[in-house]
């Protein structure tokens, strides 16, 4: 089984979530808004999950206008990032496969450019190069009007993590903060929320360096007013940390992929 998890540049307007988030079915596990980034995260698998990553795609390119959008969070698109990710005795080989044809169907039905990302190069990277000195892998050579570009990606499962700094914290502090917690194992931004600062974690490796971990390294150096789970989270990284510290980090084991998928 793979899971797909869709990154749409709207989070402020529940009823285009909604019909977004429609478009997937009996796909959908969880959806996550968050009106600063102007984003939501949808979580989808099961066993036709392509045709739901290209229901939610297609919806978003319907509903989504770019032009007049702005948020804490960068993004190329409407539909901005669509990873697939193996569950269970699913493979990299049938991720990347998905990933692959809904980069040909994308561009070909939709005429919204597609980059790669994955085994060949990470999303940062074309985060940073995208039309410049990255041409897209299919569809037109230059953002779709409305639509900008989608990234479709193949990757092992991750956490997104995010902490909010207590005042009188400032962006900068936040940037610092971001910049210690990289490595291999963590990606991290510092993002102005509002009237508030945030360090927006991805962890690659949750088991290794989990939540906990990135919340220690910065409350280390910085008061953290909250923590928040940014969709769903393999029961593993949940059951390795002390349940007394499930509520501080945001964790519950009805926030896990297995719980819903049962």
């Amino acid at each position: 089984m793979l899971e797909c998890v869709i990154n749409v540049s709207e989070g402020r307007r529940p009823e285009v979530v909604a019909a977004i988030a429609g478009a997937a079915g009996r796909h959908l596990l969880d959806v996550h808004c968050d009106a600063d980034h102007h984003r939501s995260v949808l979580t989808l698998a099961g066993p036709e999950v392509e045709q739901a990553a290209f229901a939610v795609v297609a919806a978003a390119v319907d509903h989504i206008d770019l032009r007049d959008h702005s948020g804490a969070h960068p993004r190329l698109g409407a539909a901005d990032v669509v990873p697939f990710v193996p569950l269970g005795a699913s493979t990299a080989a049938e991720a990347l496969g998905a990933r692959d044809r809904l980069v040909h169907r994308v561009a070909g039905e939709l005429e919204v450019p597609c980059f790669r990302y994955g085994p060949e190069r990470t999303l940062p990277e074309i985060r940073r190069r995208a039309f410049a000195q990255i041409a897209p892998d299919a569809g037109p050579g230059r953002p779709h009007p409305t639509a900008g570009a989608t990234c479709v990606g193949c990757r092992p499962v991750l956490v997104a993590y995010n902490l909010w700094l207590a005042p009188p914290a400032t962006f900068e502090q936040a940037r610092q903060v971001a910049a210690g917690l990289r490595s291999r194992d963590v990606r991290a931004l510092g993002l102005m929320t509002g009237e508030v600062v945030q360090v927006s974690c991805n962890l690659l490796a949750p088991t290794v360096t989990g939540p906990d971990h990135v919340f220690d390294a910065v409350a280390a150096r910085v008061e953290v007013a909250r923590a928040e789970l940014v969709g769903l989270v393999p029961s593993a990284v949940v059951e390795r940390i002390a349940a007394a510290r499930w509520a501080e980090l945001d964790l519950s084991p009805a926030a896990t992929i297995e719980a819903r998928l049962l």
